[in-house]
């Protein structure tokens, strides 16, 4: 505890000596008889106790004085906030995404690719396909994140937006939970580079929006990943490998996941060079064979993607007169009530 006005103490002290001074001048003594000498003696001497109003109204006084010179408490006041990421989540919609999930797959031909939503849902096995799979695995993704925008793409022939950025992560998980085989019924396509570039397209313009809304140490600070998950190659669209670098110009970094990608897909020198594009960048590539696989590359993704904590410290200082006031004014009452008793009501 400090005092913010420590030299009124200086006056209040010479206040107090005024005041003893005067009183001890102003005060008279009488005698009604010669045997004044007789009641001083100790028999006759009026109890200490009697004197108790006056040593309240000193202590109410002094816890005044206390009061007036403004006690304060310096305490230290950490505020700490946490600064999220913007995720893009941008999901592969393509007829292969219906396949079931880890299912040992035939040599491919012109005989058994499919080209539409039509023909996989004929050639569809039973089980747990790719797109459930993954949307579980996004699932559990979106809730863990909970001071992040995020939002969804889907693509196939074409992007869609699905779920702009937003902080409402029950929202997002109501929309993943609709998305189906039937929301781009008619398309089958890989586009990459569009999904890509609308993710990117997204997270630009919510710069934009900081910029004109948000408070300074607010803006455009904020991390920006889009996490790409697909089941194949591009064959529909932009060059992914030209979007990626788009994100990278724009700080935006890209993890791909490639959701029971076949070897044979793999294995392509284009598909190669995209994820080369992607590790280049700063991203990270995880090949998910299995449901356990992708929920294992959506915890990585957690771990890495993190956001930024800032702790401010502020030093104040609390005013404590109180502490003295309250109890002063107590005292004072006190002293009027002592004061008011006939055993006191002779002392001065």
């Amino acid at each position: 505890m400090r005092f913010l006005q420590p030299d009124l103490a200086w006056w209040l002290m010479a206040g107090f000596v005024i005041v003893a001074v005067a009183r001890a001048r102003v005060r008279r003594r009488f005698a009604a008889s010669t045997t004044v000498r007789w009641l001083s003696a100790s028999a006759y001497r009026a109890s200490i106790v009697r004197r108790l109003p006056a040593a309240v109204l000193v202590v109410a006084l002094a816890l005044i004085g206390l009061a007036l010179m403004d006690p304060v408490l310096p305490y230290a006041q950490s505020v700490m906030s946490s600064r999220g990421v913007d995720i893009v989540i941008a999901l592969d919609l393509s007829s292969s995404m219906l396949e079931e999930m880890g299912r040992p797959k035939p040599p491919r031909s012109l005989q058994n690719l499919t080209f539409s939503s039509r023909d996989a849902t004929v050639t569809r096995v039973p089980g747990e396909n790719r797109l459930t799979a993954t949307k579980n695995a996004i699932k559990t993704f979106v809730g863990r994140r909970r001071d992040d925008r995020i939002a969804l793409v889907v693509f196939s022939d074409n992007a869609y937006v699905i779920s702009p950025l937003t902080f409402d992560h029950d929202y997002v998980i109501r929309y993943i939970d609709l998305v189906d085989d039937q929301l781009l019924r008619g398309e089958g396509m890989t586009s990459i580079g569009d999904g890509l570039a609308l993710a990117n397209d997204l997270l630009v313009r919510s710069r934009g929006a900081a910029r004109e809304g948000a408070p300074q140490s607010d803006k455009a600070r904020r991390n920006q990943v889009v996490v790409l998950f697909t089941d194949g190659e591009n064959n529909h669209g932009r060059d992914p490998m030209e979007v990626i670098g788009e994100s990278n110009a724009a700080n935006i970094r890209v993890h791909m996941v490639g959701v029971d990608l076949e070897e044979e897909i793999r294995n392509k020198p284009q598909v190669q060079r995209l994820f080369q594009s992607v590790r280049r960048y700063g991203g990270r590539y995880f090949n998910a064979a299995t449901a356990r696989d992708l929920d294992a590359a959506s915890r990585t993704i957690d771990s890495i993607e993190k956001g930024v904590l800032v702790s401010r410290s502020y030093v104040r200082d609390a005013p404590v007169y109180h502490w003295f006031a309250l109890p002063a004014l107590l005292c004072l009452a006190a002293a009027i009530g002592l004061r008011a008793m006939p055993y006191f009501i002779d002392q001065t």
